[in-house]
């Protein structure tokens, strides 16, 4: 998550906030360091409203009929074995070459 820093590019907003809410943050982060949370709050929950659309908009871009090999848990269980085991198989073998390297 980059938050823009150029002064340049930051422009003042006026927002309304709850009074509690506006409380817990003057209790919580230095005013000088407001503008900085507030930003990064926001980027947060974008993200996260982002992800949702995106996973909305995606919605029945799987289909069943498309992936008869993972009808079952145990199906699914087992391509998650044999993804993991590739991939530990991979870094064995990094591993096994960087300490032979250092030999």
């Amino acid at each position: 998550m980059a938050i823009e820093t150029n002064r340049s590019s930051v422009r003042k907003v006026t927002v309304t906030l709850p009074a509690s809410l506006l409380t817990r943050l003057d209790e919580t982060v230095p005013s000088r360091r407001r503008s900085a949370f507030i930003a990064r709050a926001v980027e947060e929950q974008l993200a996260i409203l982002e992800q949702a659309i995106a996973i909305e908009e995606s919605a029945g871009a799987w289909r069943d009929e498309d992936y008869p090999d993972m009808a079952t848990d145990e199906d699914i269980d087992r391509w998650l074995a044999e993804l993991r085991g590739s991939t530990d198989e991979r870094l064995a073998g990094l591993f096994a070459t960087a300490e032979e390297a250092e030999r």
